[in-house]
């Protein structure tokens, strides 16, 4: 039995994805604050003969809040990897 490894500790996780998904909340609150309050000015830039803002309405913050998403999936099943192997380490330890 190897009593110097400590168990792992589930409280670690649920900090882990806590702190995540409040940076990813505010990045999409962040977002959506920017292009709505700029949106007068961002009517200013055109790309390809339409208004910036036209395009974030249209397709861009879908695609901002399709990203948080991605990335939210990603760093969850990379947390649950990571516990799984501190999980397996303890269990095959003992």
């Amino acid at each position: 039995m190897d009593h110097g490894t400590p168990p792992p500790d589930p409280g670690n996780q649920w900090h882990r994805t806590r702190r995540m998904t409040a940076w990813l909340m505010a990045l999409w609150f962040a977002a959506t604050f920017f292009f709505i309050y700029f949106a007068r000015e961002l009517d200013r830039v055109h790309l390809f003969g339409w208004p910036v803002s036209f395009y974030m309405a249209a397709q861009g913050m879908m695609l901002i809040y399709l990203a948080i998403v991605v990335i939210y999936v990603r760093r969850m099943r990379r947390i649950e990897q990571l516990v799984r192997r501190e999980q397996g380490e303890h269990w095959h330890g003992e």
